[in-house]
């Protein structure tokens, strides 16, 4: 009979001082992170001095009143932080473990995600899990991410990719420069030149992100106005108001209607946005939120590219 040996290793430090050290530095010194993470400033001091007797290094310098980290401080804090994001990403697949089917679905989806797609995607969905909670928030260029990051979300339907996490190719999305019929642009009977379209007001959208204030679509116009949502933007271009790039599964409508038509340009009249299916974490994900994604990919995979929707083999 075979036997075997373990080596169990133990660990010096816990998670609970590298959270104190981290609060320390968070707050800058110990009588702050006694406040933040409520305890005292004696049992904050103690976790520290505990986890720099165990490591054998100094983690701190007194700077005045306040502490500063050493170098060797500096190099633990990177590592510390990802080490309480890890255990703090295990708990959570815990409780969705414990839990079992999630109450409550978060999504971002880009303004530019065609939206009878989207809505057949989340009708699907709440028949699978009648007793779900969806709650959907629209975004432009790196709002989706952002949100995403910020755990405000669980999925992300995104032009960009995610630096940590999960990225996806989902589709690519048409658009096309459209001006009323009657928009002088119209009337020049002749292939549109980047020097005319300069010359004429351009309706943007503004990024929905709040680290970033960005503007969707081609900037070279020299009179602009900036709107929140591509409605606005449809809206304002019907009206005679101006020109824009629109996504050409969003515009079918007004284009059948005569309300829009595309501007005759001598290069680039379509242009492609790729959007991204994000998550950060499928681990924690519930049967929802796969059966989502899912049905997500299934109805981009099948979407009929005449719609304005490329999808990718």
């Amino acid at each position: 009979m075979q036997t075997h040996t373990q080596e169990h290793v133990m660990l010096k430090a816990t998670l609970e001082q590298w959270r104190m050290f981290r609060a320390v530095v968070e707050a800058g010194g110990f009588n702050q992170a006694a406040q933040i993470v409520h305890k005292s400033q004696s049992s904050v001091h103690h976790a520290v001095m505990k986890l720099e007797n165990a490591l054998g290094i100094v983690l701190f310098e007194n700077d005045g009143r306040k502490v500063k980290l050493t170098e060797a401080g500096e190099l633990m804090l990177r590592r510390a932080n990802f080490l309480l994001e890890e255990a703090k990403k295990l708990e959570a697949v815990a409780t969705s473990l414990q839990h079992g089917t999630e109450t409550q679905l978060r999504i971002a989806v880009d303004i530019i995600f065609p939206p009878p797609l989207l809505y057949n995607v989340l009708n699907k969905v709440s028949q699978a899990f009648p007793l779900l909670r969806i709650e959907l928030m629209e975004t432009v260029l790196t709002g989706a991410n952002s949100l995403l990051k910020s755990a405000q979300v669980d999925i992300a339907i995104s032009p960009f990719t995610l630096k940590h996490g999960f990225s996806e190719d989902l589709c690519e999305i048409e658009f096309v420069a459209v001006a009323h019929p009657d928009h002088p642009l119209h009337q020049l009977e002749r292939e549109i030149s980047t020097e005319d379209l300069k010359s004429h007001r351009q309706i943007v959208i503004r990024d929905s992100s709040t680290d970033r204030k960005g503007e969707a679509g081609w900037l070279g116009a020299e009179q602009r106005w900036t709107v929140s949502h591509v409605r606005t933007s449809i809206d304002m271009i019907c009206q005679g108001l101006g020109f824009a790039w629109l996504p050409l599964a969003i515009i079918k409508p007004q284009l059948n209607q005569g309300l829009l038509k595309p501007l005759r340009l001598n290069n680039n009249s379509l242009r492609k946005s790729i959007l991204y299916l994000c998550f950060e974490d499928g681990d924690r994900l519930g049967p929802a939120a796969r059966t989502f994604i899912g049905e997500l990919r299934y109805q981009t995979m099948t979407m009929p590219k005449a719609d304005g929707i490329l999808t990718h083999d």
